[in-house]
């Protein structure tokens, strides 16, 4: 294992920039958040820990890549921040969710409320939900893994025909494996930062899915007719259980992140880190670093406070308005504790 440990001096300078007006614009935080974006960044703080890696196939050293600093972030030309017209980030399912209606449309709606207070100040809205046929994109079986994948750059062109005028972005959601081009094994997910949408697989976050035993594992060999969707009828999707929703929410905002400019995280523990398998992206928490966290605030401008009691209030309300299913939040209390220990932080001091 090797752990990634950046001196303080640098990872101020990655906060705060070498740019006096990034700078100056630094001191519009309250003394509280001040202190808590500065303390975060030094060794042994129990909020923010440094990076681990524990093998060759993680994903630094597997796709070497520059370190994003804020600066960079800010001044990236084709980063394009929400603004009073483009305020609205709009979520497409595309295929079945879970077993049984009420529970498929129950977890998307406690996707999009994460994602609303994850992204607080803006606004998130369901689509209708489509079938894949509707998507009239390409499909396939994977040789490896036995499984229906569908064609990530037509359904991004899908996407593109249904951006709404006021979105700023259109991400598509699905149960169904993705793949980019036939020489490609899968893809968890592909994105444009230029276009504003994305589209993003949860199949693999399925306990079971590398297993022989997969339920979505095609049990013979099938001739598969392009334009003949019916393959898809009752095709398996996994059951909806807390682990599968954090792994969602994670992977949800991660890629979002994304579309808003941000890059693969290497300063500290981050959400916005890159995993290569699921392990490592199991060990991904779903914080943002300082630093990623003042370029998200940068584009959206909430309160640190504010943001943290809106995904405080998302995990601890888990009835949902008719009061059928309790929303299975248990995997996130390591992250319910922490943001305890940052409001205690924040709330400690007046401005």
């Amino acid at each position: 294992m090797q752990v990634i440990k950046h001196p303080v001096e640098r990872l101020h300078t990655a906060l705060l920039s070498t740019r006096k007006d990034l700078i100056k614009t630094f001191q519009k935080f309250s003394r509280a958040e001040k202190t808590f974006l500065e303390d975060g960044l030094l060794p042994g703080n129990s909020l923010f820990s440094p990076i681990t890696i524990h093998s060759d196939s993680d994903w630094i050293p597997a796709h070497p890549e520059d370190l994003q600093d804020f600066q960079s972030f800010y001044i990236n030309p084709y980063r394009r921040p929400p603004n009073r017209g483009h305020k609205t980030i709009y979520i497409q399912t595309i295929g079945s969710f879970g077993e049984g209606t009420v529970v498929a449309e129950q977890y998307v709606e406690w996707m999009k409320d994460y994602c609303q207070a994850f992204f607080y100040g803006l606004v998130v809205k369901l689509l209708p939900p489509v079938t894949v046929a509707s998507t009239a994109c390409s499909f396939r079986v994977n040789n490896n893994t036995h499984n229906l994948q569908l064609h990530a750059g037509e359904l991004l062109n899908f996407l593109k025909k249904r951006k709404p005028r006021d979105a700023f972005c259109i991400v598509g959601i699905t149960m169904i494996d993705l793949y980019p081009k036939e020489s490609w094994n899968f893809v968890f997910g592909q994105a444009s930062l230029t276009e504003g949408m994305g589209v993003f697989s949860f199949a693999r976050y399925d306990d079971n899915f590398y297993e022989r035993s997969y339920a979505g594992r095609l049990k013979k060999k099938i001739e598969l007719k392009q334009g003949d969707y019916s393959v898809f009828d009752s095709y398996y999707t996994p059951p909806i259980t807390s682990v599968l929703l954090l792994r969602s929410c994670k992977t949800l905002t991660h890629e979002i992140g994304h579309i808003f400019g941000m890059e693969h995280c290497q300063w500290l523990n981050c959400v916005m880190q890159g995993s290569n398998h699921l392990v490592e992206s199991d060990r991904r928490t779903l914080v943002l670093c300082p630093i990623c966290l003042r370029k998200l605030q940068s584009a959206i401008g909430f309160k640190i406070a504010d943001r943290y009691k809106a995904i405080l209030h998302w995990i601890e309300d888990r009835a949902d308005s008719n009061g059928q299913h309790s929303k299975p939040t248990q995997a996130f209390q390591e992250y319910k504790d922490w943001l305890y220990k940052c409001l205690q932080i924040l709330d400690s001091e007046t401005p």
